[in-house]
């Protein structure tokens, strides 16, 4: 088989393993997937990368699935993306029809995670093909156009995304500049840590895992209240493949809409899983039963959010920009192996870029094998207490991040001092995805902004000349900011109306 030649017994096992590793992140409310794959990280240090794409896609695909238990069973949002799950979940889990519904929604998650796939895998080589002939100037306007729309589409006000995503990429700017080998922007204390700025390892894990375990101490790790679920009773319990009979339109719209939504950067889950649900309610004979218990809203929500998972890194691998704050972390996987992506990966990385496709395959395989047939069992994870996986957590991110260097001390505090951070930035309101995004792009940004210059001797006016492509970017840039004052106008005509 084809598959075995790409991938390997090993990344077989390692994509399993973290299928079944990312659904108890997914599973424990306040640990997501993005937490798994930067948790995981360092161990892939170590690994071919094969065999780290295929545990670090197990994780994401299993991370995103796993959601749909605790917002089947709790009404608590395993994931952001599992959001809409909790509609109609959790109203079926107390009509006795638990097993019922969970079993729907990962049947809904495979069949969209599988079509995601397959716009991936066409639209990937498509969009890298075009990106090859891409000018400098180009490059650093798709670069602005990403950091626009995630600043502009984050929480809060369009002023505090795009301040989130500059920070970052004022962080990522310091250390050596390298046109003239001078420093910037470093401490005078910190001249020799710093010379080639932050380690990108251990600001990912003390932003994502770090961060959000002192926002859960803040809060007590209070688990959740164990209940005697009946995940089976009533007649109308069992599960069957025919439900899905008269879903067809139902399950290609919702996982259009995933993928679509996936590939904006950005945007994030919950917004695909909002928009196919509120999709699925307008366009259903029965709109009246969406949110009492109806498996067509709970298959629109499940196969949207994990279509996503394919159209998240389709900007990624044909354009090298991140779809979301998970695949953000991805790109640290490519790094650590010394693999830039963008429109020359998929050419310059055949056996990788058809590992990536299989390792989807398995880990979507994976997912369903592992949930539907355990799910009774699986389902008991949401009653573990976080203070028992916490330090266990902590442990493991000290020493990833300690190891990543070969034993250098500044990228431990380097990790409790971007935790810390996390912690301050979820309080004051600055966004960590745009802030993430910003400080991977950052320095990218700067150099296309740079070369851009070289090549126009100067002329800031090279950015506006410089085509057609240059033209239709600026279009999108300002569309984007337009979009985003205007949905900023109505959050807060909305809000000031709710007080009233």
């Amino acid at each position: 088989m084809e598959i075995l030649g790409v991938l390997g017994p090993t990344s077989i096992l390692l994509c399993f393993l973290g299928v079944f590793i990312g659904m108890i992140f997914g599973t424990i409310p306040g640990m997501t997937a993005t937490m798994a794959i930067a948790i995981f990280l360092p161990i892939t240090y170590s690994l071919e990368m094969i065999d780290s794409i295929g545990l670090l896609i197990g994780l994401y695909v299993g991370g995103i699935s796993g959601g749909l238990v605790p917002a089947t069973l709790l009404n608590i949002p395993g994931t952001p993306s599992s959001l809409c799950t909790t509609f109609d979940g959790y109203p079926m889990t107390q009509n006795g029809e638990g097993e019922k519904a969970l079993k729907v929604g990962i049947t809904a998650s495979i069949i969209g995670g599988f079509f995601s796939l397959l716009i991936l895998y066409f639209c990937a080589p498509f969009l890298a093909s075009v990106a090859i002939d891409f000018s400098a100037v180009d490059k650093f306007l798709i670069i602005i156009f990403a950091l626009t729309i995630i600043a502009s589409i984050s929480q809060g006000s369009l002023l505090g995304g795009m301040f989130s995503g500059l920070l970052g990429i004022f962080i990522s700017l310091m250390g050596i500049f390298p046109d003239n080998n001078e420093l910037r922007l470093v401490p005078g204390f910190w001249e020799e840590e710093l010379y080639y700025g932050f380690t990108l390892l251990p600001v990912l894990i003390g932003l994502f895992a770090i961060g959000q375990m002192l926002k859960e101490a803040e809060e007590g790790m209070k688990p959740a209240a164990h209940q005697d679920i009946d995940l089976k009773k009533g007649k109308k319990s069992g599960f069957s493949f025919g439900i899905f009979r008269k879903q067809g339109v139902n399950l290609v719209r919702s996982s259009v809409l995933g993928t679509f939504v996936g590939m904006l950067p950005g945007v994030g889950g919950s917004a695909a899983s909002i928009t196919a649900y509120s999709q699925a309610k307008n366009f259903s004979k029965q709109p009246e039963k969406f949110g009492k218990g109806e498996p067509e809203g709970l298959i629109s929500s499940e196969s949207a959010n994990n279509g996503l998972i394919g159209g998240a890194l389709i900007p990624l691998l044909s354009l090298g920009i991140p779809g979301d704050s998970t695949t953000a972390i991805l790109i640290g996987a490519f790094l650590l192996q010394g693999i830039e992506v963008g429109p020359l990966f998929i050419t310059s990385n055949p056996d990788l870029w058809n590992g990536i496709i299989y390792a989807l395959i398995v880990a979507n395989i994976g997912m369903f094998i592992l949930m539907f047939f355990s799910i009774k069992y699986f389902a008991k994870i949401v009653y573990i207490p976080k203070y028992i996986i916490f330090p266990i957590i902590v442990v493991m991110c000290v020493v990833g991040s300690y190891a990543i260097n070969n034993g250098v001390m500044f990228d431990v505090w380097t990790l409790l001092l971007f935790g810390l951070a996390g912690y301050i930035f979820m309080k004051i309101g600055i966004q960590i995805p745009p802030f993430l995004i910003g400080f991977i792009l950052g320095a990218q940004c700067e150099k296309y902004f740079i070369d851009s210059l070289k090549g126009s001797n100067g002329e800031l006016t090279v950015f506006f000349t410089d085509g057609p492509m240059a033209v239709f970017l600026w279009v999108l840039i300002l569309l984007a900011l337009g979009y985003s004052l205007f949905g900023n106008k109505k959050n807060k005509k909305n809000i000031n109306q709710e007080a009233a």
